[in-house]
């Protein structure tokens, strides 16, 4: 999946694929997770997140079913 390299503390790239709607985050300790059934609009508010870590927290990290592949 392509990720998008992002401006933040914890989260260093970000990718999305919207018909599975599959959610990529790696992390900045190197961790890559995929996060499954994100709705597009939670990815999109999260690319415009001020603070993505908090946002990630709060709206994303035990809220949807993930698998680590990295």
């Amino acid at each position: 999946m392509h990720r998008i390299p992002v401006s933040s503390v914890d989260i260093t790239q970000v990718g999305y694929q919207e018909d599975s709607e599959t959610l990529e985050i790696q992390f900045s300790r190197g961790e890559v997770c995929q996060f499954f059934n994100v709705p597009s609009g939670v990815y999109d508010e999260l690319m415009k997140s001020p603070a993505k870590e908090d946002y990630y927290h709060t709206r994303i990290g035990e809220r949807f079913p993930c698998s680590r592949i990295r």
